[in-house]
This record gives C-alpha cells, sequence and structure tokens, in this order.
C-alpha cells in the first residue's frame, strides 16, 4: 500500500472520501451484521461508522493506515484512547472501539482477534485491482467463516477518472469473494443502490452508483 500518498491526503485534508456521518446504507442495513458482534472495518480512517456500530452493542475493530487519522477519530469525539504498540501496529483503544494504526495486509489474525463480521465502505474501492486480489484472501484470514460482511462499492466510467476511489463492479466481486458453496457460505446479496456523491467525480461531471451488498465468508 502508497503510505506517503495516503499521508499526503491526510496531511492536505483532501479526504472527500470521508462522509462526516454514518452511512446510510449502514444506518438501513445494519442488523444483516447480527447482534452484539465483533466487527472489522478495514481501512477506517475516521469514519463515523465505528461509533454507530459502537452505538448498535457491537464491538469494533478498525485499521487505518494513518495514525493521524485514527488520533483524529477519538480527538473529534472528545475521547482520550489508551495507546499501546502491538508488534508492526498502534494500537488507539477506548470503550469499545479499537483502531489499529498500520499496513492492513500486515495484520495477523492473533492482532485482529476473534472477528464473526464486517463492513468495507472504504476499503476494497480505495485498492487498486492488484491489491484487491490480495485484500480478499488476507481478509478471509481474520475472520470466521460464514461471518456476514457489509460491502459498499462504487461504479462508475473508470476510463473517465483515475482512482481512489475505484469502481468496483458485481462481476468482479463474484470473481474475487467466490461463488457460494451449498452450505457454506452466505454468497453475494445487493441489498440497495443509489447516486454516489464523490466530490472529485461531481466536479468531473462522471456520474456514479453507490451499491450496497451483503457477503457470506
Amino acid at each position: 500500500m502508497e503510505e506517503a500518498f495516503w499521508n499526503d491526503r491526510w496531511r492536505e485534508g483532501k479526504i472527500g472520501f470521508h462522509e462526516g456521518r454514518p452511512n446510510a446504507f449502514l444506518e438501513r442495513h445494519v442488523e444483516r451484521l447480527g447482534a452484539h458482534r465483533r466487527v472489522l472495518v478495514p481501512l477506517c480512517g475516521k469514519a463515523e461508522d465505528l461509533a454507530f456500530l459502537a452505538g448498535c452493542g457491537h464491538e469494533v475493530v478498525g485499521v487505518e493506515l494513518v495514525e493521524a487519522a485514527a488520533r483524529a477519530f477519538f480527538d473529534e469525539h472528545r475521547i482520550v484512547p489508551t495507546v499501546g504498540r502491538r508488534g508492526e501496529h498502534i494500537a488507539y483503544t477506548a470503550g469499545a472501539i479499537t483502531i489499529l494504526a498500520g499496513d492492513f495486509f500486515a495484520v495477523p489474525p492473533a492482532l485482529a482477534g476473534p472477528i464473526d463480521a464486517v463492513y468495507d465502505r472504504a476499503a476494497l474501492i480505495a485498492l487498486p485491482p492488484e491489491l484487491r486480489a490480495r485484500y480478499v484472501p488476507h481478509l478471509r484470514t481474520l475472520v470466521a467463516p460464514r461471518s456476514p460482511c457489509l460491502l459498499i462499492t462504487l461504479e462508475y466510467e473508470q476510463s473517465r477518472a483515475d482512482g481512489p476511489p475505484f469502481a468496483v463492479f458485481e462481476p468482479e466481486l463474484r470473481t474475487l469473494y467466490g461463488q457460494p458453496a451449498p452450505g457454506d457460505r452466505l454468497g453475494i446479496e445487493l441489498l440497495g443502490e443509489g447516486p454516489a456523491d464523490v466530490p472529485r467525480l461531481r466536479e468531473a461531471n462522471i456520474p456514479a452508483l453507490e451499491r450496497c451488498y451483503l457477503i457470506g465468508f
């Protein structure tokens, strides 16, 4: 992952991907994650989704490459976390929320702890194709079998703009996550879709669609 690129984005305030409120699809479909789960949020930034999930009774484990984003989440919520190094990562913890600052691909199962649900609004679409192919296999090493994942993607004409965020269409999801085996995985279910408000795409007059899926591991 290009750490310098993302550090520059956060330092320069170029974080149009930060919604500043819980995602509407998450609010609408959070019950599909189940009750009192331990939810992994890859590439979480300082998303309000973390606090929303905790408020719904979940224990939340975020992973964020840029440590400044982890600090900003707790600063903006006026929470003083405990901070400590855990291997290659720095853990910020307060109440039901932990953010692991460091490379997602370097998170081992022992560091993440037991995970039985995933919420991904900003991870898959932040990665170029070669890293998306690595992302799902690594995610599976961290998540218990048959765990639910709420995944939000963007669809737009990729040739008209460079990512991130990248366009990820449903056929690629089915390649990445695989077709469900009988009695094994929960499969891929489209829960909803609607126009996406991505400032960079809006300014370039590029229409985009946001889609929300339920995926089973």
